[in-house]
Order: structure tokens, then C-alpha cells, then sequence
């Protein structure tokens, strides 16, 4: 009994402690721009419509960048510590403690300015590409667009032609009639119904399949890595996680009526009932006579083409279908969600932007210094990332991709096949950033594998000490220069030739 309070006590302290820190980390940031808000955003001032409401709490305070480096660096150690003690304990915790945290700390994010760096501008100055100027973001750079445009200004790839799927930039060009400022918002508002989209349905996971509901949204919902880069920095990639873990929903909640349907038999289905049913078990191997009980096919239909939608947002999604097709058990269904969901992305892709598709190449030419193929290069003598480590590594990925969906099929656990998938992608990419995390979480969340839970951790102190503020201090004690190498000036000036 002492124990079990002593736990609760030290875990709502540790909520309450994440979010006091992340309030006056946000507002430091809106009141005194400085390390956290990108240099190209305060090139030409602060704009107040920018900023956000959070300010006025710390507008009194006069804080020098180095002060701001250090409480950036001890708060962010704090909520992570603070992270692993809730998500230990977070069985323990009532409830709508840990989801009130989650919803709070999820708005004061989203109240906050952009932090660190300007990836939402480039969202929406590729939408204003094509529906101000009505240039193909797809085949035009920003660079051609007149350098006066307010996204212009505030934007800094503008020499990288769009990277987005079609989905995603669709839905910035619709924002473009608002204005910049009302985009701004309006896509923030967007990211964080995403955001708790991607709780809430991980939650509804957690319950179909007999895990504590409350520990997955945690694990999900409160990791300041995601909050601080991804949500604070208003990244896309929550919008294709909701559609990831919809897919997961959609899955696990047809299986749940199949099992609960198969403990009550129903008569034999008669009719044109009988004939649709049966119609579909001649596809994806139902067992036959078929009873009532089955569950009819939308869900999978729908899981398949939630996938597609995830591509169509951000290509990276695109790694979990293979192992998702394998491990579930009406393959045939979820295969058609995904010839649908695939024709009606390409065409309605082809009639916006004709034959053209994401910039990808790239964007994978380009090369994070402090990634961990750029770190295994220069520990290997190799200066950083070569060629033929980017191709092997390449492979590597597509093996362990056929592994796992090989494993999936076999074992039908395509949840922690997903989860190795996503953290070996993570582990693999040239251009890896803090928030990637976040792919990997719900997985880790949802899956009975704590190897999985593991790497997520040890994934989040790489990131913490990789993009700490004293981090390349750190390498330089360490008398390691990622970019002093001729590797690494070569990649200095090609991200130069696509910046700016």
C-alpha cells in the first residue's frame, strides 16, 4: 500500500512537473525568440500573430541566449526522466489524470510559436505555389516564386521541390484562399485534432487487445520528444500516424467482432446476404457455411485504405504495408481497401499535378550530421555517410522490411513486425530528426515485445543527446567535426544549394 502511493504521488508530481516545464519553455520561446525559434523566422522580426497567446506569462523576463540553452537542456532531461517515471506507473494513475495531462500539454504546444524550425511555412509556401502563382510544386522550386511572398520570407527550402504526398499538399493549397496567418492556425488546429486522434485510437487499441489503456496513451501521449520537436514544431507527421493507427483500429476492432461473433454462432445467412457473404469468402479464404456472425468487410476495406492516405501524406507510411497485408487475417480485403485507396490517390493526384510525383530523391541525398549513419561512418573512418553505406543501408532496410512481413504472416503479430519496421527505418534514414520517434511509439505502445519498449528509450537518449543545445560542444571535446570532413563539406553545400 505505501509503495503503490509512493508510486502515485511520484507520478503525478512528474505530470505536473511536465507540464509547468513545458508552459515556460513555450512561453520563453513567444517572448524571448531565441535558440528555439529558427534564425530565418527572425530575420525580419517577430510577428505577433505568430507568436501565440503563451508569451505574456514570461514577457517580463530578459533571458540571453546561453540561459535559455541551459534551461532547455535541464528541462528537456527532466521530462524525460519525468516520462519514463509516468509511463512505468502510469497504471497506477486515475485515468483522466494522464489523458487531461496529455490534452493539455497537446494545446499548450499547439498555443505556442513554431519551435526550432520552419518546416509548417514550407507546408503552406508549397501550397501558395501552386494557388497563388499557380506553379506545380511538384516540378517548380520556391526559388521561382517572387521573394516577397510572407511564406517566402519565413520558408527556408526554397530550393527543394515539394517532398509532401499529394494528399497533404492538396490540403495546403486549400488553406491558401485564408491567408497566412489563419493557415497558420488553422493548420495547428488540424495537427492537434491529429495528434489526439492518434492517443484516443491508440487507446481504443490498447482496450481491444487486453493491454492497460491508460500506460499505451501515455507512452504515446506524453513523450516530450515528440511534444517539444514534433507537435511544438507543428510537424505533418501526425496526420499520417492518425491514419497509421486508424488502419490498427480498423483492424483489431473487426477481429474483436469476429472472436465475439464466433463465441455466439448465428444461424447460416440466407438470401442475397448469403450470396455477398459467400462472394467474398471465395476472395480472402473465409471459412465456409458462413454464419451471421461475420463481421462485414468495410473495416478492412477501410483499414486498407487508411494506408493509402498515410502514403499519400507522407511517403514514409509506405513501409507498413507489406507487413500489415501479411499479418492479417482477411488479406484479400484489406488488399482491395489498398487497389482503391491507390487509384483514387493517383487520380486524384494526376488531375492536380499530371504525371508528377513527390521529390524524394532529394531528399534522401541529404544527410543530418548527427544521424546515426553519419556518426557510424566517421567512427568507421569514413568521414560521415558514404555512398555505399547509404546503399547498403538501403538494403538492409528492405531485408529486415522482408523479415518482418515474412514473420507477420507467420506469427499474425504485424504490430511489433510494424514496430521493427519503424524503428529500423528511423535507425536508417540519412535525414533523421527528433520527431521520428513518434512512428515507432504507438507500436511500441500497442505490442507485447519489450525489446521494442527498449530501443524506444534508447532511441530517445540518442536523440536527446544528439540534438541537445550543447551537443556539438559536446563533439567538439570529443574532437569530432561532422561537418570538418571532405564528406561533410560536400554535403554542407548541396543542403546549401536547396536552403535559402
Amino acid at each position: 500500500m505505501f509503495r503503490s502511493s509512493v508510486a502515485v504521488g511520484a507520478s503525478a508530481t512528474a505530470l505536473t512537473v511536465m507540464i509547468l516545464g513545458s508552459l515556460l519553455l513555450v512561453s520563453l520561446a513567444a517572448s524571448n525568440p531565441g535558440i528555439l525559434i529558427s534564425p530565418n523566422v527572425l530575420r525580419d522580426g517577430f510577428p505577433t500573430w505568430l507568436a501565440g497567446p503563451t508569451g505574456a506569462l514570461t514577457s517580463w523576463m530578459n533571458v540571453s541566449n546561453h540561459a535559455e540553452r541551459v534551461f532547455f537542456t535541464a528541462a528537456m532531461a527532466t521530462m524525460l526522466v519525468a516520462y519514463l517515471v509516468v509511463a512505468f506507473s502510469a497504471q497506477r494513475l486515475r485515468p483522466r489524470w494522464v489523458i487531461g495531462a496529455i490534452v493539455v500539454l497537446n494545446v499548450i504546444f499547439i498555443l505556442g510559436p513554431p519551435l526550432n524550425l520552419t518546416d509548417i511555412f514550407n507546408y503552406l509556401n508549397y501550397g501558395r505555389l501552386e494557388y497563388v502563382y499557380h506553379l506545380n510544386p511538384y516540378t517548380t522550386i520556391p526559388a521561382i516564386e517572387p521573394h516577397g511572398d510572407p511564406t517566402f520570407l519565413l520558408s527556408n527550402w526554397h530550393g527543394l521541390l515539394n517532398p509532401y504526398g499529394p494528399l497533404f499538399t492538396i490540403f495546403t493549397i486549400g488553406l491558401a484562399p485564408l491567408g497566412v496567418a489563419t493557415s497558420l492556425w488553422v493548420m495547428k488546429g488540424t495537427l492537434l485534432l491529429a495528434s489526439l486522434g492518434v492517443v484516443l485510437l491508440t487507446y481504443r487499441c490498447a482496450q481491444l487487445l487486453g493491454r492497460n489503456p491508460v500506460v499505451a496513451a501515455a507512452i504515446v501521449g506524453l513523450n516530450p520528444i515528440v511534444l517539444i520537436w514534433g507537435l511544438g514544431g507543428d510537424h505533418n507527421d501526425f496526420l499520417m500516424l492518425f491514419f497509421i493507427v486508424l488502419a490498427a483500429w480498423l483492424l483489431l476492432r473487426a477481429r474483436a467482432m469476429r472472436i465475439g461473433k464466433q463465441a455466439r454462432p448465428a444461424e447460416p445467412a440466407t438470401g442475397v446476404v448469403a450470396f455477398l457473404r459467400r462472394a467474398w469468402a471465395w476472395l480472402d479464404g473465409m471459412p465456409r457455411p458462413l454464419v451471421e456472425g461475420e463481421p462485414w468487410p468495410w473495416m478492412e476495406i477501410g483499414a486498407g485504405l487508411a494506408l493509402i492516405a498515410a502514403v499519400a501524406i507522407k511517403s514514409s507510411a509506405a513501409v507498413l504495408i507489406p507487413v500489415v497485408l501479411a499479418g492479417t487475417q482477411r488479406r484479400m480485403r484489406v488488399a482491395l481497401g489498398l487497389v482503391i485507396g491507390l487509384a483514387a490517390a493517383v487520380a486524384t493526384s494526376y488531375a492536380a499535378f499530371g504525371v508528377n510525383l513527390p521529390n524524394l530523391g532529394q531528399q534522401d541525398r541529404l544527410v543530418i550530421p548527427e544521424g546515426i549513419p553519419n556518426l557510424a561512418g566517421l567512427a568507421l573512418g569514413f568521414g560521415g555517410e558514404t555512398v555505399h553505406m547509404r546503399n547498403a543501408l538501403t538494403i538492409l532496410l528492405v531485408v529486415v522490411i522482408a523479415a518482418c512481413t515474412v514473420w507477420a504472416w507467420r506469427s499474425r503479430r504485424w504490430l511489433t513486425q510494424c514496430g521493427w519496421v519503424s524503428f529500423m527505418l528511423v535507425a536508417t534514414l540519412s535525414w533523421t530528426l527528433p520527431w521520428y520517434i513518434a512512428w515507432l511509439l504507438p507500436f511500441a505502445a500497442l505490442a507485447r515485445s519489450r525489446g521494442l519498449r527498449v530501443m524506444a528509450v534508447l532511441l530517445g537518449v540518442y536523440i536527446y543527446l544528439a540534438w541537445m543545445p550543447y551537443s556539438a560542444d559536446v563533439l567538439a571535446f570529443l574532437h569530432v567535426d561532422p561537418w570538418n570532413t571532405a564528406l561533410g563539406q560536400s554535403e554542407a553545400s548541396f543542403m546549401k544549394t536547396l536552403l535559402y
